[in-house]
């Protein structure tokens, strides 16, 4: 009778646990862009963060400052560069006709204008009617733009309780999965080690990138016969830096594409001059490509992953996921490639992979908190209060 109940118990225990599991995988997909995009910018202030924590007190501050010095210039620059791509595409629309396409970006064009061409305020005689204008524009979409105020307040709150209290979940995982043979820590070590690589040595790599293409267009822009400047040079320059993060044929989705517009502004003038497009192609691919690659990043972008494996995780994690795809391709990759490589041998040879049945307390902590992210001794511990 007593066996009964106990079965009957732990069946009532596996059942809350299956319907709590199944929430928590409900919210986790329904936020998933979210999430995946908090844990990129995690990764990416984290470097700034383990610095910052040894001189600044308490950690919260530190955190705080992190994501204000890295997360929220790359975010501004991502929208700003949105706002001026719609603002664009209008107008394309006013001379032809898009159908569903344009029905389908328009009110995303109308919240664009309240970015557009930010010094004409400065220019406009009457400051408070323009000023007017915009806030009525913002109103009429304050939905749209709440909701996109929300997603950022959960992305930077995420990031930075995972700057904060990483060693805390470290000791906490440790203490629940950790195994005898020391696969989960090899594995939590591989993982985090590679994450740490793919996105903050990249993310790095792209500041130096997009400053020199930004100094690069804009100079070049001086010498620029009329009619056939570089539209927004500082912009197409940053832009380049972004798309550096894609490896192989990362810049090239940027300056490929103004290269043809160029070219076919000179094809289509009365006077074409085409030197100008052609010395926009050869600094584009010499100093502001293939430079920084070589030079630059072997020393901040570790190369443990394959390159054409990273290269298709970029390229088919947002065609089959969509916009976070470019964040979640390559997470999935790693984390696929490091279970074969890891854990699956064990699961294989029929090893038994068991949690610890000593004090965890013993164990090496998990490198979440690392600066140099390698199987090294774990980095110093960060403070639980503030």
């Amino acid at each position: 009778m007593l066996t009964s109940d106990v079965d009957r118990g732990r069946a009532t225990w596996w059942v809350i646990g299956a319907v709590l599991g199944a929430a928590l995988l409900f919210v986790a997909y329904s936020f998933v862009g979210t999430l995946v995009l908090a844990a990129f910018v995690y990764y990416a202030t984290r470097p700034v963060y383990t610095r910052l924590k040894r001189r600044v007190r308490p950690p919260s501050l530190a955190a705080a400052a992190s994501l204000l010095t890295v997360a929220l210039p790359i975010l501004a620059l991502v929208a700003y560069a949105i706002a001026i791509g719609l603002q664009e595409f209008n107008k394309v629309t006013n001379r032809v006709d898009l159908g569903s396409y344009e029905a389908a970006l328009a009110p995303y064009v109308d919240v664009s204008t309240v970015v557009d061409d930010p010094s004409s305020l400065l220019d406009d005689p009457n400051v408070v009617d323009t000023l007017g204008t915009v806030g009525s524009d913002a109103l009429t979409y304050a939905g749209f733009i709440g909701n996109g105020l929300l997603h950022a307040f959960v992305v930077f709150a995420i990031a930075f309780y995972l700057l904060r209290d990483g060693p805390r979940l470290a000791r906490w995982l440790q203490s629940r999965f950790a195994d005898d043979r020391g696969v989960f820590v090899a594995y939590a070590r591989a993982v985090d080690r590679d994450l740490y690589k793919v996105f903050s040595g990249n993310i790095l790599n792209a500041v130096f990138t997009g400053a020199i293409g930004a100094i690069v267009y804009s100079v070049l822009n001086f010498f620029a016969p009329a009619g056939s400047a570089i539209p927004y040079p500082a912009l197409v320059g940053l832009l380049a830096g972004a798309a550096s993060l894609i490896p192989v044929v990362g810049m090239k989705l940027v300056y490929v594409p103004v290269a043809a517009y160029l070219f076919g502004t000179e094809y289509l003038a009365a006077d074409p001059v085409y030197w100008f497009p052609v010395a926009f192609v050869a600094l584009s691919f010499v100093i502001v490509d293939t430079i920084p690659d070589l030079i630059l990043r072997p020393y901040v972008s570790g190369r443990n992953l394959h390159v054409g494996l990273v290269m298709f995780a970029y390229i088919f994690g947002p065609l089959l996921f969509g916009w976070y795809g470019i964040f979640l391709g390559p997470m999935m990759l790693v984390v696929v490639v490091h279970f074969a490589r890891l854990v699956l041998p064990e699961l294989v040879g029929g090893a038994d992979i068991r949690p610890f049945a000593v004090d965890p307390g013993t164990l090496t902590e998990l490198p979440m908190e690392q600066s140099e992210p390698v199987d090294a001794p774990a980095a110093e511990e960060a403070p639980a209060e503030d």
